[in-house]
């Protein structure tokens, strides 16, 4: 299943999210930073990272909809793409 040029970019702008975060929780550690403040980070990033994945499944949902027959002819029949929903769930 192709992936439409927004549905990349904005996963990637997630992901790029998701790096920021990750390094900032390292330095956080390299810091001494507060528990509290470094789960915190971790939250977030981990939020981030989550809603990258939502968006994937969004995007193969919609297309799955939109185009059922081809959806299933790529190996992405409807179920499948509950199966991913649920592993993100």
């Amino acid at each position: 299943m192709e992936m439409s040029g927004d549905v990349v970019e904005d996963v990637r702008r997630r992901l790029h999210r998701v790096v920021g975060q990750v390094q900032a929780v390292e330095r956080m550690l390299d810091d001494g930073r507060e528990c509290r403040d470094v789960v915190t980070q971790i939250s977030a990033a981990t939020k981030a990272l989550e809603q990258a994945g939502f968006r994937l499944v969004a995007a193969g949902l919609t297309y799955c909809v939109e185009h059922p027959e081809a959806a299933a002819a790529e190996g992405y029949p409807l179920e499948e793409i509950q199966r991913m929903f649920m592993k993100l769930a």
